[in-house]
């Protein structure tokens, strides 16, 4: 699961207020090489809630992000190659995620996390 993924995702469970960002707890973690595109980069940066991005990828071993991003960072080829490989090029691939409210694990396995809900959290 890509960090692209984990800023999209949040904990559903009936009556959680605060679902996001939900907490990663890592098993393994691999890298991927992906070839950078900076346009996507440029405008999927305004959809990113940046603060999530920057602890996730903390809790996986890459420090390289400043805690807080602003859109002109954009013209930094070096920011751009950070904020790609945390995106896009780390990838939880066995793990949990843990909603920030009430402590539920959702595993991750084989890159794959399991976001369904139990009968009695709907």
């Amino acid at each position: 699961m890509r960090l692209l993924t984990h800023n999209m995702l949040s904990s559903n469970i009936k009556g959680v207020v605060n679902g996001f960002p939900l907490r990663i707890e890592a098993e393994k973690v691999i890298h991927k090489e992906v070839d950078l595109n900076p346009d996507f980069l440029r405008n999927i940066f305004s959809k990113i809630e940046w603060r999530a991005l920057s602890d996730a990828a903390r809790s996986l071993g890459y420090a390289e992000l400043p805690k807080e991003a602003e859109e002109s960072m954009l013209e930094s080829e070096e920011f751009l190659g950070k904020f790609h490989h945390a995106l896009l090029e780390i990838h939880l691939e066995e793990g949990a995620l843990v909603c920030p409210e009430t402590g539920r694990k959702f595993s991750v396995s084989k890159g794959i996390p399991n976001m369904l809900l139990h009968e009695d959290e709907v």
